[in-house]
Formats: structure tokens, sequence, C-alpha cells
């Protein structure tokens, strides 16, 4: 655990728990996390981030690398790429955000290189800022700006609940210190969540700790989701290995068993044909359409998908590999907490959402494709987010921290010593696995499927919101097997009301798209999962206070 408890304020202990004040919490340490806290600390305010993993090296990005969504403000170029965006996004998106998020990356980026970052050179010895392949060193960099700027990081300390004052406004939160048993409280002016996406623990690399918290804490308060629906993205993998890059498998030929090629397989838009095989019989491939100066850039520039093969003894350029696809969900998927103006403030006050935990729409609409977007959005958004966070807590001023509050964390939060009402968390996890991750029921969707999937999710939430957490070291993954419910349900409930197929949402009942449908859906509600219809385009001075909850249109009283 790192500390500088000068810069955050008082700090009192006990035998049981940990409790800070700040004026701006952070959940969640990955890229937008990162990029929320520094852009509030530079405000000058106090601030303090928390993460599920270290800060630094968990998540998806540290494991990884990505690309990002670097264009020069050429205004030919920038139109190009926005104009590219629409169709693939089921004309979701919105030009004007996406003019913001290449606007703010931009700058981000060149910060980045600023503070010593080692983009590569083209061979004219241009930097090139559209890779940020070394992931590693891109979190190591952003958690020595963090605390530089005077940021207190608790490193292996996941929050399980929001605390909110007695208006509803969010007020901090509080979680557990794995690694000294300790809960932890932070009283703060505002809250940044940045927890990430949910991958449904599907085994994706650095995807682990990205289980839906941040939706669950944000649902319990009250906030809205938006883009659920289009929570349903698979990559394709080696079949021993974790790794989803896709952009090697540009190069790949995929084949039946017995080498025959597979018509119109490929790891973008052609990963649908790839799952309709996977459900009978396996799939492989080989890397055999690369140069030999391909194969050296990929290995230079993708060095980690290539470690699995080395260590098995496979050449990938010349020799079959099996495959599989592995389900990245809202990671790489565009639905997450809805963002009600262009501060990335949520439709609960003093809460804010960045990154994956954010919906995506805005700039990728129903389809998101490579990670440059994901990784441009979470610059920039994480970026707005903590310096909205940081003025709505400097309004705030000492009040702030004289507030009355209470946790919210309305399932799998107390411990219990009653063993008769053991919270089963690994078959909660499994139950809602086998819902959410076969292509034949969340990729190829139809509306009996959905309904029953959705019908046994709903008895899961019936059976888990009557039973409690036994030990305390039991709630972390009680809390994510809760998150994963919820999530799943947000998901299935919005297909259903989407009845036609647009971007990841392909429904094979209502195979076209429907131009009467070319709207946003938001969602929500715990006991009671409601959907419905976005109102009206987001607006620029939209206040918190306006957004009201919309009523439901779906719902399952429980």
């Amino acid at each position: 655990m790192s500390t500088n408890l000068s810069q955050t304020g008082k700090i009192s202990t006990s035998s049981s728990q940990l409790e800070l004040e700040t004026d701006v919490l952070v959940i969640g340490g990955g890229p937008a996390g990162t990029w929320a806290a520094w852009s509030a600390a530079v405000q000058g305010v106090r601030v303090i981030l928390v993460d599920k993993g270290y800060c630094g090296s968990s998540g998806a990005t540290a494991a990884a690398g990505t690309s990002v969504w670097y264009i020069p403000p050429d205004p030919q170029q920038r139109e190009a790429a926005i104009a590219s965006r629409e169709p693939v996004g089921g004309f979701l998106c919105d030009r004007r955000w996406m003019a913001r998020v290449l606007d703010r990356t931009y700058t981000n980026l060149n910060m980045l290189a600023d503070w010593g970052y080692p983009f590569p050179v083209d061979d004219e010895g241009r930097p090139y800022r559209r890779s940020l392949q070394q992931g590693a060193e891109y979190m190591r960099l952003m958690r020595k700006k963090i605390k530089k700027a005077g940021v207190q990081i608790l490193d292996h300390s996941p929050a399980l609940e929001l605390l909110v004052d007695p208006e509803g406004m969010v007020a901090g939160a509080a979680g557990v210190c794995r690694q000294i048993g300790e809960r932890w409280k932070v009283r703060a002016g505002a809250v940044v969540i940045a927890t990430g996406g949910c991958a449904f623990l599907s085994k994706v690399l650095g995807c682990n700790v990205l289980t839906g918290d941040g939706y669950l804490m944000a649902a319990e308060a009250g906030a809205q989701m938006s883009g659920m629906e289009f929570s349903n993205a698979y990559a394709v993998s080696h079949a021993f290995s974790s790794v989803t890059k896709r952009g090697c498998f540009r190069w790949a030929t995929f084949t039946y068993e017995d080498g025959t090629v597979i018509e119109g397989a490929d790891a973008h838009k052609g990963y649908p044909v790839i799952a309709r095989v996977l459900l009978t019989q396996p799939v492989y491939a080989c890397l055999d359409k690369a140069t030999p100066e391909e194969q050296e850039m990929m290995r230079t520039v993708q060095h980690n998908f290539f470690l699995p093969f080395d260590r098995m003894g496979i050449n990938p350029f010349t020799q079959r590999f099996p495959v599989t696809l592995r389900l990245e969900g809202t990671v790489r998927g565009t639905g997450g907490i809805r963002i009600v103006d262009d501060t990335c403030a949520s439709s609960v006050p003093g809460l804010y959402a960045a990154g994956d935990a954010a919906t995506r729409e805005l700039i990728c609409g129903a389809f998101t494709g490579g990670g440059k977007y994901n990784a441009a959005w979470a610059t920039s958004s994480g970026f707005w987010a903590g310096e909205a966070a940081a003025s709505f807590a400097r309004k705030l001023g000492n009040k702030a921290n004289q507030r009355s509050v209470q946790g919210i964390g309305g399932v799998a939060v107390r411990s219990h010593n009653d063993s008769d009402r053991n919270f089963p968390s690994t078959e909660i996890i499994r139950s809602v696995q086998a819902e959410i991750l076969p292509y034949d029921r969340n990729l190829f969707r139809t509306e009996q499927g959905l309904s029953e999937s959705l019908s046994r999710l709903h008895d899961l939430w019936k059976e888990i919101r009557n039973s409690e957490v036994v030990e305390e070291s039991q709630l972390v993954q009680a809390r994510e097997a809760t998150a994963m419910v919820a999530t799943a349900r947000w998901m299935y409930a919005s297909a259903l009301e989407r009845t036609e197929t647009r971007g990841l949402h392909k429904h094979l009942d209502y195979p076209q798209p429907d131009p009467n449908q070319q709207h946003r859906l938001l969602s929500g509600g715990l006991d009671q999962v409601w959907v419905k219809t976005e109102p009206s385009v987001i607006k620029t001075e939209i206040t918190q206070s306006q957004v009201q909850n919309p009523k439901s249109k779906i719902g399952v009283a429980l």
C-alpha cells in the first residue's frame, strides 16, 4: 500500500477499519483511472486512488498494450477518421464527441511523450504515437506521474460499495485492504468510477479483475447504464493462451481440422463464421500470409502474442494451431455507465465514470473494433472526469467531509456468522458464465434464447438477494459474482428490447437494422431491471441535478 498522508487529509485507524478523507476518490488504477487521478491532482485538490490489484500492473492495458486513435489535427485526416466510424458503429456515435476525443487524445499522448514514454520512430525518424504496445511501461509511467502529483494510492484495495449523503449525493466509498485484512472507508467530495468493463472471468489476459464491479456500485446509487446490448464482443485467441491480440490474425488462414480453408473466416468481421464452426468442431489457424518483414514487425510490437508459441515450440507462420473465441464483454464492447454531459458525469450527483466503465457509444456506437478507440476513450474520459470531479469537490468545500454518509451496497457487502445462509460465489459465477459465454446464446441471439437466459438470471438474482457472506475473506468474490449477475441482466434485457441487428448485437430473429431503432437504449435497476430509449442526445450544459431515472419499460419485480 502506498500512502501520502500530507496530501490527502487525515487518517484514523481502528482494529478493523482505515478511515480517510479526500476531495476526489478514483476507483480503478488502469489508464482511465490514472488519467483521472492526475487530472484531478493537478487542479490542486487531494486525491486518493484505490485499485483492486496493483496500480501500474493490473488490468488489460498493462498486460498487453494497445494501439491508440491518435490522429494529427489535419481536417481531412480527422474527417476521414470520424466518417469511417459511423457505419461501423451503426450510426449511434456522435461526431462532436469523436472530435473532442481526437483533440484530447492528441494532447494527452503528446504529454505522455514529454513525460518519457518511449514511443517508436518510423524510418524517417518521426515519432509514431499511434501505439502504446509497451503497456507495462505506459502504466508504470502513469503510476509514477500520479504519485509525483501527490495522489495517495491504495493497492490491492477493492471497493465494495459507494457512500452517499442524506440527499443521495455520492460521498465516497468503502472496501477492503486485502494485504492487511482491514476494511477501508474514504469520504470524498466526488468519486470517479474507472473500474473497467466486465469480461465475466473468461480467461482473457489482464481481465481477471474486470468483473463489472463499478457498474454494480453505480447502479446501487441509482446510475443508469447505456448500450448494454453491445456487450458481447468476442476475440480470437490461440486455444492454449489467454492473449487476444486480433491484429496478428489479419495474416491468418483459418481451416477445418482436415486443412480445408473456412470461407469467410477472419478475426474481425468474420469471427462469427469461426464461432459457427467452433460450435461443432475445432478451428485452426496459421499466420501464413505474413511476409518476412511483417513477421519481424509482429514479433517486435506484439511480443507477448508469441510467447505461448515459443514455449510450445510452434512456429505460427508455418504450422497450424488451434484457436478459440474468448468473451471480452464490455471490455471491448461499448456498453457501460451512462454519462450525461461533457464532464463524464453519471446520472447521480457526485459520481463520474471513465474508460471501459463508461459507455463508449458516443465515439464507437454499436461496435468498437480495435483497442485504439478504447485507449483514446480511456485517456480522454479519464482526463475529463478527473478534472470535473475536482471542480465538483472544490465547490462543496469543507461541507464535503462534514456530511453524514452511509454505505449503500445491497448484496454481499456484510459478512455473517450464519453458515446456513452461505453465499455460493463459485456456483453463481459458473451459472452466469453458462448463460453469457456460449456463442449460441450471446453471439447468435434469438428472442427465445435471450428470454430463457434472462429468466434464469433473474432467478439467480433472487437467490443471491437472500444470501449472506459467511467470511470476510469471501467478500470480494461475492461482490464480483453479484456484479456479473447484474451486468448480464442489463445486457440481455437491453438485447431483448433491440429487435434488430446492429453492430455487435446480432439478432437472428431480426437480421437487418431497423431505421426506427437508430437510438440508444438506457437500462438499470437491480431488483427490477428496466430498459428505455434514451430521450434525447446528450446536452453540453445539462447538470446532474436535472437528470431523472427513467421509468421501467421492461421490468421484473422481485
